[in-house]
């Protein structure tokens, strides 16, 4: 099973970011979260963070055919990326959105998830640990829809 985790802007500033929102443990403490569980659920796992909304969009379409899931925080281009949400759609991989912080609880314009639209799931609130039950999430669909 190869799963893709994408992070959108800013994922790379963790722990200098508004930690009050996004916390204090760092992008790094993040990405080794995240290898740790894929390799405990014997997941091969791709990560993939950009600040560039087209660079995100290459990634998804690159995926067709070579992952069998996709973890994506969109980030900021959560509440403004159609282009995102298309590439999601285009390829049709199941892909589970997390998002750090509990965005239902933030600004007006946080409230419209476009990628989501094209997601299975959603995790968010959870901190970086929404990264984990995301992946448990998705490799669980995965196998019982066959993959993996």
């Amino acid at each position: 099973m190869r799963l893709l985790v994408i992070n959108g802007p800013n994922i790379n500033m963790l722990g200098i970011r508004e930690p009050s929102i996004y916390g204090k443990e760092d992008f790094h403490a993040l990405q080794e979260l995240v290898r740790k569980t894929c390799s405990q659920e014997g997941i091969e796992v791709e990560l993939f963070q950009s600040n560039h909304e087209g660079a995100i969009v290459d990634k998804i379409q690159s995926a067709y055919g070579v992952m069998d899931g996709i973890v994506i925080n969109p980030a900021a281009y959560t509440h403004t990326s159609v282009a995102i949400l298309d590439a999601l759609k285009a390829v049709a991989i199941p892909a589970v959105e997390v998002h750090i912080s509990d965005v239902k609880t933030r600004e007006d314009f946080r409230q419209i998830s476009y990628a989501g639209m094209a997601c299975i799931k959603t995790y968010m609130g959870l901190g970086l640990d929404g990264y984990r039950q995301a992946i448990l999430y998705l490799k669980q669909y995965l196998n019982e829809h066959g993959v993996g």
